[in-house]
């Protein structure tokens, strides 16, 4: 099969979530220690021309994120409660998801809006105010993503995170998917979604300084309806910078997403990158399948 195919995914409870072509392959290790793997089927959304689409396609990629992800986060913590015989509803996942956003809309959007509206009189030009309202959310991301990082559970996560990274990278140079040959390669990839995060805040101070400094409720408004804005060009700009990687220019503006990198991943033991393994070599298989036939 031709590798010129991106495969990615995200981390789970114990697990790896691998997206292919055809399929998002979720594998998990069970309490007993045993790996469970989970196969979906990727809408025609996820897969035809509008994904394919520049600046449409960093839309889709936003809801396939958000949808997929969620599923597969469903998964893995159901089969993280297996031993207590508990499962957790779609529902309250859904409840855990919005909350969730709102929280971040709040802390990296409306916050750093307000703060800065604080000291809005002793800064004399628009561009400057949104460049000191952009630094202030740069800050705050960071210490968020220190904070949670110093939670137990998150940093199991970021192992697997680590794991999934250094499996597709071992793929991605055609070497052998085994857990010896996966271990050399690092934690970090180009096409993180911290990156992208990353993008997404420095262009957020490029397209909000467009709107000026009209009154608050404007200015909040605007918060929330460019979203998908920013995200299209955020993911142009990451999807463009892992095309051409053999660019100096190119490998300094993603250098910041890859420092970011070292927050959101940890090394991980050779047990969670056979899960990592687990999910890409499924993916990989149902795309051969589909190929051949």
């Amino acid at each position: 099969m031709a590798r010129d195919f991106s495969y990615g995914g995200q981390a789970v409870i114990e697990g790896v979530m691998i997206r292919g072509q055809k399929a998002a392959v979720t594998a998990v290790r069970r309490p007993d220690g045993d790996l469970t793997t989970d196969v979906r089927s990727l809408a025609a959304i996820y897969t035809g021309r509008m994904r394919r689409t520049p600046l449409l396609r960093g839309i889709i990629v936003l809801i396939e994120a958000m949808v997929i992800g969620i599923r597969s986060l469903l998964y893995s913590a159901n089969v993280a409660l297996e031993e207590e015989k508990e499962e957790i509803s779609g529902k309250t996942v859904w409840v855990m998801i919005i909350l969730s956003l709102a929280l971040a809309i709040v802390l990296f959007l409306i916050l750093p809006l307000f703060l800065t509206r604080l000291i809005n009189s002793y800064i004399g030009s628009s561009l400057v105010f949104h460049l000191v309202e952009g630094f202030i959310r740069l800050v705050i991301f960071v210490a968020y993503l220190k904070l949670v990082g110093l939670m137990p559970d998150i940093r199991r996560i970021f192992t697997y995170h680590g794991a999934e990274h250094q499996a597709v990278n071992a793929y991605e140079s055609s070497m052998p998917m085994e857990v010896a040959a996966v271990r050399k390669f690092s934690t970090a990839h180009v096409r993180c979604g911290t990156g992208f995060l990353f993008a997404v805040l420095i262009i957020a101070i490029m397209v909000f300084a467009l709107v000026g400094r009209p009154v608050l409720w404007i200015m909040v408004l605007s918060r929330f309806l460019l979203i998908p804005v920013i995200a299209a060009l955020g993911y142009e700009i990451i999807h463009f910078g892992a095309r051409h990687t053999g660019n100096i220019l190119v490998r300094i503006a993603l250098a910041p997403g890859l420092w970011l990198q070292t927050l959101t991943t940890r090394e991980p033991d050779d047990s969670q990158i056979e899960v990592a393994l687990s999910a890409l070599n499924k993916a990989i298989e149902i795309d051969q399948r589909e190929e051949a036939t």
